[in-house]
């Protein structure tokens, strides 16, 4: 059995992925000195493109850019229970870190589980935080940020325009963290990005290139204000860019709609009204039609007004049963015979909008889904019913004042600790157009929080459980910048360290304190998992060539000095693709702490000395709770590689657990 290898520190390897998957595709193109080009371009024949001059987008350092995606994270996830609300039971997480680290560490566990990606990324202001991406050493400059390794003072410094490439600064962040993120997507799932005038440009291209054109959805424009100062034209407005994974597949898994707002009160009120009337839709009807001259104008409920006509399906709008006016005389001109009077109705003069069949159908059904006037001089309409026509298409500009998530957040914190965070409400419309039961929700500029309370407010409302990740860079708040005074004093005063990511948790703490007083009998998810970005707790080989012996000895014990048990049971489950928030079990057999994590899709034993005399029943206690739990899938069992006192013991070990059908042993 031998000791994990030093990639096992690293996460998914994209590079090596891609060679076998091209491997596989065009083995011909490979010999033993590596992929020959010429070959390859031979056998995709005319999909080559020639020459200089092509269509596309194309900036300074896209290249590095691209490769910076490709470079697999030495990194790896920190658990903070102590940080954490509900950390037993909870599936959702809060990470903090540089959110190009955690997607490349996220990638084995997560690829192609995640419904929705919601991201409020930089919109490149003057005052904008930019992330300095290195080609080799992004974790290093992240440790060193936020004073985990010696080197202080490195500064993430704001984006200026005399600082010079604005916009390719930009698009270098934003592209390997955009390619990073499409791979968490389900094929049936999308994302949604919100921007300004700023870059929305750049960022369509780049999304075109990176999602596919053929999968753009829409660019939504939000109001965010009816008026605005400028000498010129006022900006009041924002949009949201939103991209399919699969285009084709999302239409498949059925089409996205959102309730129209304020159906479920009125449908509540009708409810109320017909305990009190029922069977009298007369009497019904008079009384919906006194209750909306009730409301005023701008309420929601009040745009549902022409739904006052009640019979034994339920509320429903008598709708217009003519065809459209477009010239066609073959429109169905059938005879519809009035039920009281026996006579034909009175026909539109463009025809009917249903041929005769379905005309039938509807006449059949009970009660008839056709409204009738007195007689047979009125011309007859279709039932529209308020229940069946809940739902609508999510327009491409809305009107959502902005002020009113400052108020939100306002309320739960202070006054100026977040400016200008998402909607809740908005966010929450935008998760219920495809978001279904347990889906995932990603987002990777975590900012406030707002995704995370919007997917709370979203399981109260809709009665489902679905789960969040959020990332958040522990950007470091600078009392000196008015705009972060206020979230400075914020900390200071609750004994948070002064960063943007401790004001995110706290928010959604508070947040979900909040449900628990307004909806008491809700028993759902309000808690989170928190982790933290580090160094891999897998010591990376790095010898002294001038001593090797001294570094063999240095290099005894695998794991870094000072990580717990848990720290490294949370690297497994990254390095072996199982989710986070999966349940971790511990049992005492044969004197030694064991875990069982995921229902048994791993085990993991990670004590500092196993003697040959307890090898045996170790591994029989494992073998039984193997049995008990019966994984789905293939198990693995991973051991300190120095709790062994020799490769015999080590050996011995493996040919037990293999005899019990456990071929996948590993050590650290």
């Amino acid at each position: 059995m031998d000791a994990l290898k030093q990639e096992d520190g690293q996460s998914l390897n994209f590079i090596e992925e891609n060679i076998e998957a091209l491997k596989a595709i065009f083995p011909d193109a490979f010999s033993e000195d590596g992929l020959n080009f010429e070959t390859l371009r031979q056998l995709l024949g005319d999909q080559i493109a020639d020459g200089e001059e092509k269509y596309g987008l194309t900036w300074h350092g896209k290249k590095k850019a691209r490769q910076i995606a490709l470079t697999p994270s030495t990194g790896t996830l920190r658990p903070c229970p102590e940080e954490s609300v509900d950390w037993g039971k909870t599936r959702n997480l809060f990470i903090e870190g540089d959110n190009l680290e955690v997607l490349k560490l996220l990638q084995k566990s997560y690829a192609g589980e995640v419904k929705v990606i919601y991201i409020d990324p930089p919109y490149n202001k003057d005052k904008d935080f930019v992330y300095p991406d290195k080609f080799q050493d992004n974790l290093d400059t992240y440790l060193k940020y936020t004073g985990q390794v010696d080197d202080k003072g490195i500064k993430f410094s704001s984006n200026t325009e005399a600082g010079g490439r604005k916009h390719t600064n930009w698009a270098n962040m934003m592209y390997p963290r955009l390619k990073l993120g499409k791979n968490l997507l389900k094929k049936e799932g999308a994302i949604f990005i919100s921007i300004d005038d700023s870059e929305v440009g750049i960022l369509k291209a780049m999304c075109n290139e990176i999602f596919g054109e053929e999968n753009f959805v829409a660019q939504i424009v939000w109001q965010k204000s009816k008026k605005g100062d400028s000498k010129l034209i006022a900006s009041v407005h924002e949009y949201i860019l939103c991209y399919a994974k699969d285009k084709s597949a999302c239409i498949d898994a059925g089409i996205w709609r959102n309730r129209k707002e304020g159906v479920d009160e009125v449908l509540h009120q009708y409810a109320t009204i017909c305990n009190a009337h029922y069977p009298d839709h007369e009497k019904i009807r008079e009384k919906m039609m006194a209750w909306y001259r009730g409301l005023k104008k701008e309420d929601p409920r009040k745009a549902h007004k022409h739904y006052n006509w009640s019979d034994e399906r339920g509320l429903y709008f008598a709708a217009d049963f003519a065809g459209p006016d477009d010239g066609r005389a073959s429109r169905p001109r059938h005879d519809i015979y009035h039920p009281t009077t026996g006579k034909s109705c009175k026909k539109p003069s463009t025809g009917w909008r249903w041929d005769e069949d379905k005309t039938k159908w509807a006449l059949e059904q009970d009660p008839p889904r056709i409204h009738f006037g007195p007689d047979e001089t009125t011309i007859p309409n279709r039932k529209s019913y308020l229940k069946e026509t809940a739902f609508e298409p999510y327009p491409s500009h809305f009107y959502q004042d902005g002020r009113s998530a400052t108020l939100q957040v306002e309320k739960l914190l202070e006054p100026g600790v977040f400016t200008f965070p998402k909607n809740t409400q908005v966010l929450g419309k935008l998760i219920n157009l495809l978001a279904t039961e347990n889906d995932v929700i990603v987002d990777f500029f975590a900012g406030s929080g707002s995704t995370a309370h919007a997917c709370m407010l979203q399981n109260v409302e809709e009665d489902t459980n679905l789960r969040y990740v959020l990332v958040q860079l522990p950007e470091h708040l600078d009392a000196a910048k008015n705009e972060q005074k206020a979230a400075f004093e914020f900390c200071r005063k609750n004994g948070f360290p002064e960063n943007i990511a401790e004001v995110a948790k706290e928010r959604i703490r508070r947040a979900a304190k909040e449900i628990e007083k307004e909806t008491p009998s809700y028993d759902g998810d309000l808690g989170f998992k928190v982790f933290k970005l580090d160094s891999s707790n897998i010591r990376a080989w790095n010898p002294d060539w001038g001593d090797l012996e001294k570094s063999l000895l240095d290099h005894a014990e695998h794991l870094i000095e000072g990580r717990s048990e848990q720290d490294v049971l949370y690297e497994l489950l990254l390095k072996r693709g199982v989710d986070l928030s999966v349940p971790i079990e511990q049992k005492e057999i044969a004197g030694k702490s064991v875990y069982s994590i995921g229902f048994g899709v791993l085990f993991a034993c990670l004590d500092t000395d196993i003697d040959k005399d307890e090898i045996e029943t170790l591994a029989q206690g494992i073998t039984a709770w193997h049995k008990e739990l019966e994984p789905a899938s293939d198990t693995q069992v991973v051991f300190r590689d120095s709790a062994f006192a020799d490769d015999i013991a080590k050996t011995n070990m493996t040919a037990i657990l293999e005899q019990s059908g456990i071929s996948h042993v590993r050590s650290l």
